[in-house]
């Protein structure tokens, strides 16, 4: 059963990172990398969600293991920071880099707030 839950969610999850990494990267001149800031960042927010409302086992496999997952990528963000340096693009690599961090750590603490909260009430 645990095997079939971290499937289903990283199936879901692989698949929604690669649909909206097509609608969103290349939107920007400055070569930003929207797709992966928006999937890192929802993840972040959604695991937060997760994580504070104490999700029984059941939908930590599912949505946290399994959707978020696959759906966020560490290896690509660090990837498309390093292309940006490479690409002489630093200042919008260090604004991805800060941006990244910054708001991963607000939304991580907000889904938590925001999960614990919905599961006292």
């Amino acid at each position: 059963m645990t095997f079939l839950l971290v499937a289903s969610g990283g199936f879901a999850g692989a698949v929604s990172r690669y649909a909206i990494s097509i609608v969103l990267n290349g939107r920007t001149a400055s070569g930003f990398p929207l797709g992966t800031f928006f999937i890192n960042l929802t993840g972040t927010f959604l695991l937060g969600c997760l994580i504070g409302s104490a999700a029984g086992v059941t939908w930590q496999l599912l949505l946290g293991v399994g959707f978020a997952g696959a759906f966020t990528t560490f290896s690509t963000f660090n990837f498309e920071a390093v292309q940006l340096f490479i690409n002489r693009k630093g200042t919008t690599a260090l604004y991805y880099l800060l941006a990244s961090y910054g708001a991963g750590l607000i939304l991580a603490s907000v889904g938590y707030w925001l999960g614990h909260f919905f599961a006292s009430a």
